[in-house]
C-alpha cells in the first residue's frame, strides 16, 4: 500500500519537481577530468603543476567538469586553458567513483594543433615524453593510466 501511496505522489510531482526532488536527496559530486594527450609520435603531454605535492608535480592534463558541460569537452577546454594547445577527445579509459564527493573520468586524445604557451598560474611547464622516459614525479595514478593505454595501443596497431 505505502508503495503504490509513494508512486502515486512521485508521479503527482512531474518534470522539474522529481528533478528538485532527487538533487535535494542524493550526493554531489564535482567531477574531476582528464585527458592523456598524444602527439603523432605517440609522446604524452605531462604537465609539471604548481598547486601539487613538490614531490610528485608531473601529470597529465586534468581539471574539474563545470556544470552542464560534457566530460569531453572539459578535456578540450581544460588542455587548451593550460597548455594552448587543441585536442581531439578518443574513447572513455577509466570512469572512478567511490571518492567522498568526487568521481574522476579519464579520456585519451590527440593533438590536433595550437601553440604550446602554458598557463603560469596553474603550470610550471608542459613536455612530451616518450613512454619509456616518463619523469620522476609522475603521479603514479596517471603513470598507470599512460602505460595501460599504451598496451592499447600497441595491440591495436599488432592488428
Amino acid at each position: 500500500m505505502f508503495s503504490r501511496f509513494t508512486a502515486w505522489i512521485w508521479h503527482g510531482l512531474r518534470g522539474s519537481l522529481q528533478w528538485r526532488v532527487l538533487w535535494m536527496s542524493h550526493a554531489k559530486f564535482v567531477v574531476g577530468v582528464t585527458g592523456i594527450v598524444r602527439d603523432e609520435q605517440q609522446h604524452v603531454l605531462l604537465l609539471r603543476h604548481r598547486m601539487w605535492s613538490k614531490r610528485r608535480p608531473w601529470g597529465l592534463p586534468t581539471g574539474f567538469a563545470v556544470k552542464g558541460e560534457e566530460f569531453g569537452d572539459t578535456v578540450v577546454r581544460e588542455v587548451r586553458e593550460e597548455t594552448g594547445l587543441d585536442v581531439a577527445v578518443g574513447r572513455l579509459v577509466r570512469l572512478n567513483s567511490g571518492f567522498k564527493l568526487r568521481a574522476e573520468v579519464t579520456y585519451e586524445a590527440r593533438l590536433t594543433g595550437g601553440t604550446l604557451r602554458i598557463d603560469p598560474f596553474e603550470i610550471l611547464e608542459a613536455r612530451w615524453f616518450a613512454v619509456d622516459e616518463l619523469p620522476d614525479g609522475l603521479l603514479d595514478a596517471h603513470r598507470r593510466l599512460i602505460l595501460e593505454t599504451t598496451v592499447g595501443l600497441s595491440q591495436t596497431a599488432e592488428r
